[in-house]
């Protein structure tokens, strides 16, 4: 055989290979990208419409519902307190509330962050409502036993909405606020609409509300959704990633997962409020005591900043920066937490 023959079979069976090596490459990318789709869907876009009103609603099924409120009972079972759990009603469906503290003391309203329930405040629950009446909400447009019967996806939605329940409870003005995360952002806008019926407003690692949020943290928390366990607890030990530290804290983090796993497959899917920032005008325009609570490594937006225009545009909020932690310091220091709340509401 001459050198050029042997050459050319070569060639075309490196050819050949190649070619075998990239329609496997192709066929294997396509099945995964297929099984991504597949799995997003069955994750969050299957199953009854979100405003189908059924038996089993805000669930995607009756087995979706009786697991999930198995889950949520056991876990109630580590609220520290005797409470009164009541159901009420406003035009935008049930409403879960769990009360503690004295019938006469003051009200304290505490609004939980996005994805989370009342029970996120079982660490707090005791110190807060020694002198206090204090209300742990399910919101009603989360995760919990609150059961929404109206879209409350924009702003408005959620002032009247909480509005109301705070009529329908019977409390008057002089209410206590105290939002974390999105509930913070919530507390916020309330304020806004409704500043004659607020003492006192603690916003604690609030999402957005005081500055704007950062690409990266944006962009993480949108993989963060991605339906694998994998890159939900790789999202959340960055946003966490103080917490994540201690064997308790990683502890935790495992602990919040389980509950987010689950309440995505339970509850049908629906689109949230876009969280905002207050404008200037609005934030000069607070004459409410107004406490902004966060760690300093807070990955949301820049602590530095954000203090920074608030003294400079509304010296009068107080700002109260936590060392060594970040956006869980409710999770982390939550006797802290405690003392500057309480210390703020008392003085």
């Amino acid at each position: 055989m001459s050198y050029n023959f042997i050459r050319n079979i070569f060639k075309k069976s490196l050819i050949r290979k190649l070619i075998k090596y990239v329609l496997v490459a192709y066929t294997v990318t396509t099945l995964l990208i297929i099984s991504v789709i597949a799995w997003f869907f069955s994750s969050y876009l299957s199953g009854p419409n979100a405003f189908s009103i059924n038996e089993y609603h805000p669930f995607r099924s009756e087995m979706a519902k009786r697991e999930y409120l198995e889950y949520y009972d056991a876990k109630a079972k580590e609220w520290p307190l005797d409470s009164e759990e009541r159901m009420v009603s406003t035009s935008y469906g049930q409403t879960f509330v769990r009360i503690s503290g004295p019938k006469n003391a003051p009200p304290m309203i505490l609004l939980p962050g996005g994805g989370e329930s009342s029970l996120m405040w079982k660490k707090n629950i005791e110190a807060l409502s020694e002198n206090y009446r204090t209300y742990a909400l399910d919101d009603i447009y989360d995760w919990g036993k609150s059961v929404y019967t109206k879209n409350m996806g924009c702003s408005e939605c959620i002032t009247k909405w909480l509005d109301e329940l705070l009529t329908a409870l019977e409390l008057e003005d002089s209410i206590n606020l105290v939002g974390y995360s999105y509930g913070g952002w919530k507390a916020g806008q309330y304020l806004m609409e409704h500043p004659e019926r607020i003492n006192k407003v603690v916003i604690v690692s609030p999402a957005y509300t005081v500055y704007r949020g950062n690409k990266e943290f944006e962009k993480r928390v949108f993989r963060g959704f991605i339906p694998l366990r994998y890159f939900m607890k790789k999202e959340l030990c960055w946003v966490c990633e103080d917490m994540v530290q201690t064997e308790e804290g990683r502890a935790i983090a495992d602990d919040l997962l389980d509950g987010i796993q689950l309440a995505i497959r339970s509850f049908k899917i629906k689109i949230p409020a876009s969280m905002t920032v207050l404008s200037d005008d609005e934030l000069k325009s607070i004459k409410v005591p107004f406490l902004y609570l966060v760690g300093e490594n807070e990955k949301m937006h820049s602590v530095k900043d954000a203090v920074k225009r608030i003294n400079n545009i509304a010296p009068g909020i107080k700002t109260e920066v936590v060392p060594n932690t970040g956006h869980c310091l409710l999770f982390t220091h939550p006797e802290l937490v405690n003392k500057k709340i309480l210390d703020f509401l008392e003085h």
